[in-house]
């Protein structure tokens, strides 16, 4: 789709006009004008000036004579004319040519007050009146709307049809999103076939979703596949300084999606303004106007004229049931995080704008990718790319793509970071403490990669495991297993040191809080069973848990998670003591090496 935008002239064009107009005003009125600075005096003084040969210049009229006086350095009436009566003399020509003074025929006037204002104040004001008219037409054409202060206006962005726009084969990994799109995309092309069996389209659907998951880019794909306009717009825009001004968007928003239908409007983040009303009796509040005008113009919106609203969230549970409601967004389409497939097909369609070797293999980069959305993958080939450049080679290897993989997930590589020879050796029998425990457990994910080399996201040292399956579920086995393979780099230093260091803070917050979600969130506690301890908010940003028990519960849940915690501390520790010689022979080797593969992990660890 492209931008829809108006030819804009450089105001700089607009202030030489308005420069010109000024000027020539002033040459034009000047004349008109005549001289203001006249000052009357007695005819003795004007005889005065003549025998002490002052006059400079004189005109005499029939009934008044005007002249002006040469320059003095004493006098303060520089560019004063001076007007007098005329008495019948017949010296006086003499005179005044025997004082040295020039004759003129220049008619000297004075304007009357009620002309001064008139020429000096009406005519500009009508003027640029005129201009500031002309000028607020050419800059509400840049804005969206007629006025330069259009703050009614909607600064909605318009994509007019274009053949080079994005279509759904541009977006990958959700097949289903895709489907229940298609369908909107249909019914713009052939809205009599819907007719006929009297079937009415969604006036709205809602893309819910984590970030990065590609909401934004699915409604420009059903815009482009539609080939019909598209205005998109954020709901922060909505928000005015104003109040009342967002209500006015609002209105002109479906105003002009009216005028152009069929057509898309897409509002992006729509929970700013769509969120619940708290109830209370204030009325003044901007954003619940602006709510209220969006509930009223989409109930009274007439969806048989082709006009489709498709908005975007990642908090759908903060938005209002009235916004929710069949009638307003029928169709609620969820966006998740790709599945492993998905993955692998969101890497080749970034991977066609760079060059990629051929020995390529993209479904090993996305099991290794597990988790991550489409923004952050196509930040990973992204970066494959730059490091391909950084090397001097022009195409992209599968080592630039696992590299990258590792700088998404843990930073850059640190190299002014320098550890010393003891520090390197905590790190090393400690990032193996996590392997060792992790390859000796029957419900552990594969080791892939083991690594002492500082990251820039404050890490020494990193395991990467990868699962060979996409998983879903996750067994109590499993997640116990997890939080011993966690706590095995704690356990690690001090059965080899003695003593423990503060490099397994990052593991007891993961164990812990996986812990604390067996007991209270998936009932895996035999005390308190199939009981909900906690609720989760915000599952698409995070998921923010709160416990909602008592505080004696709480108490119980705290002693539960400790005892949990230990209990796969000393499970980890078992395994270590069990198999001594095998996390000292794999320390030392990636102490020499700093970074090792699971292959070479676990041709180590199989050697008798």
């Amino acid at each position: 789709m492209k931008e829809e935008k108006p030819n804009k002239k450089p105001m700089i064009y607009y202030y030489l006009g308005a420069l010109v107009i000024i000027i020539l005003l002033n040459a034009f009125l000047a004349p008109l004008l005549g001289s203001n600075n006249i000052k009357s005096t007695s005819y003795n003084d004007f005889m005065t000036s003549i025998n002490k040969k002052q006059v400079q210049e004189v005109t005499i009229e029939q009934n008044e004579i005007y002249y002006t006086l040469k320059e003095s350095d004493d006098s303060d009436d520089k560019d004063v004319v001076y007007k007098t009566g005329r008495v019948d003399d017949e010296n006086l020509v003499d005179r005044l040519y025997q004082s040295g003074a020039a004759f003129s025929q220049k008619v000297v006037k004075q304007t009357s007050p009620l002309m001064q204002i008139l020429l000096l104040c009406i005519v500009p004001i009508l003027i640029f009146g005129v201009m500031g008219r002309f000028l607020s037409k050419k800059m509400g054409g840049m804005m969206g709307g007629p006025g330069a202060m259009s703050f009614g206006k909607s600064n909605a962005k318009v994509y007019v049809k274009s053949s080079s726009g994005i279509k759904f084969s541009d977006v990958a990994g959700e097949d289903e999103a895709k489907e229940l799109l298609s369908e909107i995309v249909d019914y713009l092309h052939n809205p009599q076939r819907y007719q006929q069996i009297g079937a009415q389209m969604p006036k709205g659907a809602l893309l819910v979703g984590p970030p990065g998951t590609g909401k934004t880019l699915l409604a420009k794909a059903v815009a482009g596949e539609a080939e019909v306009p598209f205005f998109s717009i954020s709901g922060s825009e909505f928000v005015e300084m104003f109040v009342g001004m967002g209500a006015a968007k609002v209105r002109d928003l479906f105003k002009q999606a009216a005028e152009k239908a069929p057509c898309i409007v897409f509002i992006d983040e729509i929970d700013t303004i769509g969120k619940k009303r708290d109830g209370q009796l204030s009325t003044n509040d901007e954003r619940e106007q602006t709510l209220n005008q969006l509930l009223t113009e989409m109930d009274g919106f007439d969806g048989s004229k082709g006009v489709v609203i498709l908005a975007a969230t990642n908090r759908p549970d903060s938005l209002d049931p009235a916004l929710l409601r069949p009638g307003r967004f029928d169709r609620r389409i969820p966006v998740e995080l790709p599945d492993l497939q998905g993955r692998e097909d969101i890497l080749k369609v970034h991977a066609k704008k760079i060059s990629v070797a051929d020995d390529v293999d993209f479904h090993e980069i996305a099991k290794a990718a597990a988790g991550a959305s489409g923004a952050e993958l196509a930040n990973v080939v992204n970066e494959a790319a730059l490091r391909a450049v950084r090397n001097g080679r022009d195409t992209a290897s599968q080592e630039d793509l696992e590299e990258s993989i590792e700088v998404v997930i843990a930073g850059y590589q640190k190299k002014s970071r320098v550890l010393s020879n003891e520090e390197k050796k905590i790190v090393a029998y400690h990032e193996v403490g996590h392997a060792l425990v992790a390859a000796m457990q029957n419900h552990s994910a594969p080791v892939h990669k083991i690594t002492i080399i500082p990251r820039t996201s404050g890490a020494l040292g990193y395991t990467m495991q990868v699962d060979e399956q996409e998983r879903f579920l996750m067994s109590k086995e499993e997640l116990a297993n997890k939080i011993a393979t966690f706590t095995g780099g704690r356990a690690a230093e001090e059965l080899i040191f003695g003593s423990i260091t503060t490099g397994a803070a990052n593991d007891i917050e993961q164990a812990t809080k996986l812990a604390r979600a067996m007991i209270s969130r998936y009932g895996m506690s035999e005390d308190f069973g199939m009981v909900a301890l906690e609720t989760v908010s915000n599952q698409y940003l995070g998921g923010d848990a709160t416990l909602a028990c008592s505080a004696d519960t709480q108490t119980r849940v705290d002693r539960q998670v400790i005892a949990l915690v230990k209990e796969q501390y000393d499970k980890a520790r078992a395994i270590l003591e069990e198999n001594r010689a095998k996390l000292d022979e794999i320390a030392e080797y990636l102490y020499e090496h700093e970074t090792i593969t699971g292959e070479e992990f676990m041709e180590i660890l199989e050697q008798k």
